[in-house]
């Protein structure tokens, strides 16, 4: 059987169905982007750091949370009783969690926030502020409950790492002050996991050393003096205080000593405990519980040995001041000698002529100088006399008057009316008395004047 023929107009499917394609618009596809996301994620933990931040009045909080590698846009809205939204600013980094949607009006998908937590030194910070908050409700801080140090401390115990800087520093410091003071040493982690839970046993383990010191003789203490060689026990001596300390470090490092149970360990110390942790600008929680604050190791270890320093250096002081005083003594016994013999040396016959002439050469230069000084004095009055005679001389008093007299003189020649005249000015009178004119409205029609000039005078009439 032939092929059936196929007309030229019979083109076949143009459009296979295969072929047809589906076109989203730009919402439907967003909207489908949207219920993905909050199906298949939906709501998340998220870390990073705060950039963009934007609080519109609304009361909505626009921020956007970026680590080195993406960002990601977030919104928390005013109505979300969310915690902590305080936390949320340029630079902090936090942890957040949230729902995972797409803004559809930007097709920008972003994290509607519904919790917020600090992270690594901010959380570190808010929980120190925290604990602080509230162990100083409870007192822990008081003022009034702090003990004041023993001043002349004989046995203190030392809690610190064992590797550290600090005992190397407290050491020194005993060493060059007090190097008869007894340390009672229980090395201690000073970070880390398990470091506060240590401080705390070394705490009360030292505690309970020096209320039960004759019964407890099966206390594990290492004896340490400053010479770093080790003594024997004697379980008579009390504890007069406990050093806490450590060197500087970061927030964590020093993290230990910000411990509620190392707090709760130094507040109950029967004994006074001094703190030095970190350098001058490190504050702990122990520091505020503690009965005496020191800036650094090296700081304490001078305020515990103050006492004994002073009254060491008070008395080398008086040592060498007894000292001094013998060798006043000796000094004033000799400058009484050489005077005596001094006396003895003016008490001779000859010495005393010799003073006389002496004193007859003072006496002459004395009378030179008066004389010549007197001589002086005259010559100065007589110089004044001849001036004065010479002021009252009749000629130089005629002299004197005829000045003043051609003064006046040319005063007069220029002040008076020639001169005036001379300088092209007029005098005009009434020519009937000869009284002066100075007002035009005065005048008179057919009244008669005179106008004097420098030269000759003017008879003239008033026509108007």
């Amino acid at each position: 059987m032939s092929k059936q023929s196929k007309s030229q107009w019979d083109f076949g499917e143009l459009f296979p169905v295969e072929t047809t394609r589906k076109v989203f618009s730009v919402g439907e596809l967003t909207e489908q982007i949207r219920r993905l996301l909050e199906k298949q994620i939906g709501q998340i933990w998220v870390s990073g750091e705060v950039t963009n931040f934007r609080a519109q009045s609304s009361g909505h909080l626009y921020f956007t949370l970026k680590d080195a590698n993406a960002q990601i846009a977030c919104v928390l809205f005013r109505g979300e009783a969310v915690p902590h939204r305080e936390f949320i600013a340029d630079g902090q980094k936090i942890l957040l969690q949230g729902d995972l949607t797409v803004y559809e009006a930007r097709g920008q998908y972003q994290l509607i926030v519904r919790a917020v937590e600090l992270q690594g030194l901010g959380a570190l910070q808010m929980a120190f502020e925290k604990l602080k908050q509230k162990l100083a409700a409870e007192g822990l801080f008081a003022v009034e409950r702090k003990r004041p140090l023993p001043k002349y401390p004989q046995r203190i115990g030392l809690v610190t790492s064992p590797t550290g800087a600090a005992i190397r520093d407290v050491l020194h410091v005993i060493q060059r002050r007090n190097p008869g003071l007894e340390i009672i040493f229980v090395p201690s982690r000073v970070q880390g996991d398990g470091a506060a839970r240590e401080i705390a046993g070394a705490i009360r383990l030292l505690n309970e050393f020096a209320s039960h010191a004759k019964e407890s003789k099966s206390l594990r203490v290492e004896v340490e003096a400053t010479s770093s060689t080790l003594q024997p026990f004697n379980p008579s001596t009390h504890l007069d205080l406990i050093l806490l300390t450590r060197g500087g470090g970061s927030l964590e490092d020093l993290w230990a000593f910000n411990e509620e149970a190392v707090a709760r360990a130094i507040f109950e110390s029967a004994i006074t405990v001094v703190s030095a942790i970190g350098h001058e600008i490190d504050f702990t929680i122990a520091d505020f519980v503690a009965d005496v604050r020191a800036a650094t190791p090296s700081a304490a270890a001078e305020i515990i040995t103050e006492g004994v320093f002073s009254s060491l250096n008070f008395l080398a002081q008086c040592g060498e001041r007894m000292q001094q005083l013998t060798h006043r003594q000796w000094a004033n016994k000799q400058l009484e000698l050489m005077r005596q013999s001094e006396r003895l040396v003016r008490a001779h016959p000859r010495r005393k002529f010799q003073n006389w002439q002496q004193q007859l050469d003072d006496l002459q230069s004395d009378l030179s100088r008066c004389l010549k000084q007197r001589a002086r004095h005259s010559q100065i009055i007589l110089q004044n006399l001849r001036e004065r005679l010479h002021r009252i001389r009749p000629s130089y008093s005629l002299k004197q008057r005829r000045e003043q007299l051609r003064q006046i003189e040319r005063r007069l020649n220029v002040l008076g009316p020639e001169q005036v005249l001379a300088r092209g000015y007029s005098i005009t009178m009434d020519a009937a008395n000869g009284k002066v004119l100075r007002d035009a409205k005065k005048t008179k029609a057919g009244q008669r004047l005179k106008t004097r000039l420098k030269t000759g005078e003017i008879v003239s009439k008033v026509e108007n």
